[in-house]
């Protein structure tokens, strides 16, 4: 996607995001960050953890998951392509690799629904370039796959 004359005289910040943890009992704790909410969270239960609550792991691929759509959905707006519905699921692989667990694959499953099909194509490319520039995916080593499905209203 090319640059605007506005955006390539943008001028970039950086940015800080707080949270904070408490931890409860066993493996579980709260989550919290100011004016949000506060979460229950725990390790899953496959490593020792509360059943029924959040975990880091559902986190980080719903982080990834959430990301990867607010960015298409920004550059979608941007292009003036018009989007019906937006739904997805992902799924994330947690492997033990080099004596560790980490995640090695991020799969996100798209499904878009576009008022007419002469909006595919545009979709397609801005689902490449949200790929691209989602800054959750781009932080992390894992790879992240897109499978979307299209759908005309």
């Amino acid at each position: 996607m090319m640059q605007t004359p506005d955006e390539k005289n943008m001028i970039h910040r950086s940015f800080t995001y707080r949270t904070s943890a408490a931890w409860l009992e066993g493996r579980s704790g709260l989550l919290s960050s100011e004016g949000k909410p506060t979460l229950r969270i725990s390790s899953p239960p496959e490593f020792k953890g509360e059943c029924g609550v959040w975990t880091p792991e559902e986190m980080f691929v719903a982080s990834v998951e959430m990301c990867h759509m607010s960015t298409f959905m920004g550059f979608a707006a941007r292009a003036d392509v018009p989007v019906t519905s937006y739904r997805s699921h992902a799924n994330g692989v947690l492997d033990f690799v080099d004596g560790d667990y980490r995640f090695t694959r991020i799969v996100i499953f798209p499904t878009i629904v576009i008022p007419s099909q002469e909006f595919e194509d545009e979709v397609q490319n801005l689902l490449k370039e949200s790929s691209r520039h989602c800054l959750v995916a781009n932080s992390i080593a894992a790879i992240v796959e897109i499978t979307p499905t299209l759908m005309v209203q």
